[in-house]
């Protein structure tokens, strides 16, 4: 090998920009938040699934429209080099839940109510809780085309703030109608835009004739009274879209849900109509909005499915994780029941028996490991035993072993209380150790 090779081989690999490791303890925060999405959906009755991460690259220009930001600026998107298939690491999830509920016929026998929750991967600067590989949880109710489904869906986001403990977040609403108002408002939109063309930026100007709902979610200050005085969506709304907005403000007022109407909401994916809404908290700087969704009735037979209403939303996994570290909500650490201690390297045979019939027991035990120069003295034992935040130590001493016993200790009580146990019966009295 030569020294070049030997140079280049000791250079160290580092994750891609923007997509990071998630390390113990923080890993123990993001099963503790997954774990209660999960009990949380289940109580709505909504069902787990799981797409690839990669999808066709034509389900997002389809699905997304080809001249959104996600599409034109963000995506990974590659061509399969075996089979010259073009390929995109997908930006989000709802177009993959729709393209798997069309391909597998699951509303055969009518609507499903669905989640998931997995990595994303969109090609922007990093910053404050948003990367190139983010994660995303998201709940999708599809085949069900009342309002009553669409405060049901706000109404599960709402209660994932309280389980975890989060306050301060405000929900935005407003309604972008059917394609036929949308057409009316945005030729309107048009028009005023064109008479203050001396406004607008390169992005708006860019933006003017192909997406221009977009410009209302503009964030240039120099653009913002303008952009005020814009015509409003929900003005063009015709009698069957306000009726539909009307009953979601009506469920959601009965459950004394407060909201605030946002005429100048959009989404930033093409396939949205009628109800938008946003989570939206100021503990986060400027990007604020930590949860969004709405409906998406045209989806499906958009991506080539049978027509069928549906209406979801999705959040990201490292701004709400960040939330609630901001806030100081309690994320309990996934700390083991007892801690193993273990004088005597021979003893490991019967101490590793005794341990797994405690784990079958349903205890959460960790189990001192010898280093090269052996376990070390019992004082340094207990040191690792006292910082892995176990509540009992194991004593498996000498005396212990000869009598077909071990030593439970106290780490957390202050007087250091301990009792021994038969081996025997490790599963009875390990199942009043588990925390």
């Amino acid at each position: 090998m030569t020294d070049t090779h030997k140079a280049a081989k000791a250079q160290p690999l580092t994750a891609v920009k923007g997509m990071n490791d998630i390390l113990p303890p923080v890993s123990g925060q993001w099963e503790w938040f997954e774990e209660a999405v999960r009990a949380l959906m289940a109580r709505y009755a909504y069902r787990n699934i799981r797409t690839p991460i990669v999808e066709p690259t034509a389900l997002f220009v389809r699905g997304l429209g080809e001249v959104t930001d996600i599409v034109e600026k963000e995506m990974y998107s590659f061509e399969d080099r075996l089979n010259g298939e073009h390929l995109t690491l997908r930006p989000e999830n709802t177009a993959g839940v729709v393209r798997a509920v069309a391909e597998h016929s699951l509303l055969y026998d009518g609507g499903k109510r669905l989640y998931y929750m997995g990595p994303m991967f969109r090609h922007e600067r990093p910053q404050r809780g948003r990367y190139r590989q983010f994660h995303q949880i998201g709940a999708e109710a599809l085949g069900f085309a009342g309002p009553d489904v669409d405060a049901e869906i706000i109404l599960l986001a709402d209660a994932l703030w309280r389980e975890l403990g989060l306050s301060n977040i405000r929900l935005e609403i407003n309604s972008l109608g059917q394609p036929a108002e949308r057409r009316q408002h945005r030729a309107e939109l048009i028009a005023y835009f064109e008479r203050h063309a001396d406004v607008l930026d390169d992005e708006a100007r860019r933006r003017l004739h192909t997406n221009p709902l977009r410009i209302l979610d503009t964030k240039n200050p120099a653009m913002q009274p303008m952009v005020q005085g814009a015509p409003r969506l929900i003005d063009f709304l015709g009698a069957q879209s306000l009726a539909h907005f009307n009953g979601v403000k009506a469920m959601l007022d009965a459950n004394g849900i407060a909201y605030t109407i946002n005429p100048r909401l959009v989404r930033g994916m093409d396939y949205y109509n009628l109800t938008v809404f946003e989570f939206v908290t100021d503990s986060l700087g400027a990007q604020g909005t930590i949860c969004a969704g709405g409906r998406y009735d045209d989806l499906i037979a958009q991506i080539g499915g049978k027509p069928a209403p549906a209406v979801g939303w999705a959040l990201g996994v490292e701004r709400v994780l960040e939330l609630v570290r901001e806030q100081g909500a309690p994320i309990p650490e996934p700390l083991p029941d007892a801690y193993a201690i273990v004088p005597d390297a021979a003893a490991m045979p019967v101490v590793l028996r005794t341990l797994q019939t405690l784990r079958g027991a349903g205890l959460k035990v960790q189990m001192h490991a010898a280093s090269a120069e052996g376990l070390g003295s019992m004082k340094s034992q207990f040191k690792k035993a006292d910082a892995s935040g176990a509540r009992h130590a194991l004593i498996f001493g000498a005396d212990e072993l000869a009598a077909g016993e071990v030593t439970v200790k106290s780490l957390r009580d202050g007087a250091g209380a301990q009792a021994r146990h038969p081996l025997a019966a490790a599963a009875e009295w390990g199942a009043g150790l588990k925390a």
